[in-house]
């Protein structure tokens, strides 16, 4: 279909862009019945943009690092929804800001299943959990750590961190434009980036000219697109952080049940080496589609490719005594049955063991024990079993569950392509990578927070840095 133009108007234009951009608007149109609008942007007064693809933690962080380094930047967030919508509903609506309890940054950096060698320089020397939470609390944000490490504000509200960030945002003069997606990125001759925007409601077209980009795009595909356009590769991503589903409605019963502390391992069919990250001690949890809790999401992220390729179909094998040994168990078991001989088997069993009676009933079920018989029946045989069943109770994996609190994926742009320490790309000057559009994922507890908070606010020191110590330069209009 043939276009033409059939107005071109210069004006100023209004946010969202800013004060200093001027446009080029061109309505172009084939027919009365079907209307394009183009608009190229570039700054009128020689001072340098930047542009921000994704409203996310990690491009607000680092879009308010760089305006408040150089304040006449022209900084321009672009989210096609609504911005920071992942800060809104992590920690189940309190918003699980960092974790407090690593202060060694070398550990900090193997709570990452990708990432645990490279974090282990400078990323987060540059900026850790201690600053983030100082960051936060310098604006007024007061925050709490909980026992497991887990910060969050004191107000249980994730409404707080989001204001606060908005608010920062719009005081140091960041622009936010949302309902809109950069569909494609480009280089000028001069070496300038040309993001072509759309609106997702109406057929609208806008070229925004910039010096600086910087993708926090998170795990959507337009932003790996974006990434392959400009000359990066791509690991293929697949998710992370998700619950087991379990092959056991006798199980899938007990939802609501919770043990604090398990040992847990999974068994794949296509994975014949031993992974020492594939065993996890913590708290579990049952649900009604399975188990869940953070030792199965700390299986999940690490396991997250070799569960992929198994189809989330495997074994998992549970201790619920890890502090206990078998013949501990054994010495209970049968130190139980000459303490309370006459008692029910299914109303008694040893304090000791740490779970609720629901689950006694279950084990005893799945050894084909009679409930209703005494203690003093019950034979040393049977005793054996249940002390093996307690040891290593096993679990057929029928698939993935949601864990609803962070939907996080394994993959992403290599960390090979980019600088840690500037978070540039080693491939195209003035281009920036921050948060989950890089192949870095990090287990439950707020760690893939912070390497948002991290990763932006390197880029953005760096794009800061460069915009305050640049010479202006004579931006050039770019024909649609």
């Amino acid at each position: 279909m043939n276009t033409v133009v059939s107005r071109f108007i210069i004006h100023t234009l209004t946010p969202p862009y800013g004060r200093n951009f001027t446009g080029v608007h061109v309505h172009v149109a084939s027919s009365s019945r079907h209307r394009r609008f183009v608009t190229v942007a570039y700054s009128e007064d020689n001072k340098e943009s930047m542009v921000v693809v994704g409203g996310g933690a990690a491009g607000i962080y680092g879009a308010i690092r760089a305006k408040t380094l150089a304040p006449n930047l022209n900084v321009v967030v672009i989210e096609k929804a609504k911005p920071l919508a992942k800060v809104k509903i992590s920690g189940g609506g309190r918003c699980n800001v960092t974790n407090g309890h690593c202060v060694d940054n070398k550990i900090l950096a193997e709570k990452y299943p990708r990432g645990s060698k490279e974090f282990r320089g400078s990323f987060f020397n540059t900026h850790g959990p201690g600053d983030t939470m100082s960051w936060f609390s310098d604006l007024g944000v007061k925050l709490k750590t909980e026992e497991d490490g887990r910060v969050f504000p004191v107000s249980d509200n994730s409404s707080t961190i989001i204001d606060c960030l908005l608010n920062e945002a719009r005081r140091r003069g960041v622009t936010l434009q949302t309902g809109k997606s950069v569909t494609s990125a480009s280089t000028s001759a001069d070496g300038k980036f040309i993001v072509k925007i759309e609106k997702r409601t109406i057929d609208y077209l806008d070229f925004i000219e910039a010096d600086y980009l910087l993708m926090a795009s998170g795990s959507s595909q337009q932003g790996y697109n974006l990434a392959k356009q400009l000359g990066h590769s791509i690991i293929e991503p697949v998710p992370s952080l998700f619950t087991f589903k379990i092959d056991d409605i006798q199980l899938t019963e007990l939802a609501g049940i919770t043990f604090s502390k398990v040992k847990a391992i999974i068994k794949l069919e296509s994975l014949q080496k031993n992974i020492p990250e594939l065993t996890q001690i913590g708290p579990m949890l049952i649900t009604h589609w399975g188990l869940s809790g953070p030792v199965i999401l700390r299986l999940s992220a690490w396991g997250a490719r070799d569960l992929f390729s198994s189809s989330y179909k495997g074994t998992l094998l549970v201790d619920f005594s890890p502090d206990h040994n078998s013949e501990d168990l054994k010495s209970l078991l049968s130190q139980h049955k000459k303490k309370f001989p006459k008692q029910k088997v299914v109303g008694s069993y040893p304090t000791e063991l740490g779970i609720m009676k629901r689950f006694w009933k279950y084990l005893l079920n799945r050894e084909g024990i009679d409930e209703d018989i005494l203690w003093a029946s019950i034979s040393n045989n049977s005793l054996m079993s249940i002390a093996a069943l307690l040891k290593q109770c096993s679990f057929l994996v029928k698939g993935k569950g949601q864990f609803k609190d962070e939907f996080v994926t394994a993959g992403g742009v290599p960390l090979s392509e980019i600088s840690l320490k500037t978070m540039e790309s080693r491939i195209r000057p003035r281009l920036f990578f921050a948060g989950e559009v890089l192949n870095v994922d990090g287990i439950t507890g707020g760690f893939n927070f912070q390497n948002a908070w991290s990763g932006g606010y390197i880029a953005g020191t760096s794009i800061g840095k460069m915009a305050a110590t640049s010479a202006p330069a004579i931006l050039t209009e770019h024909a649609v």
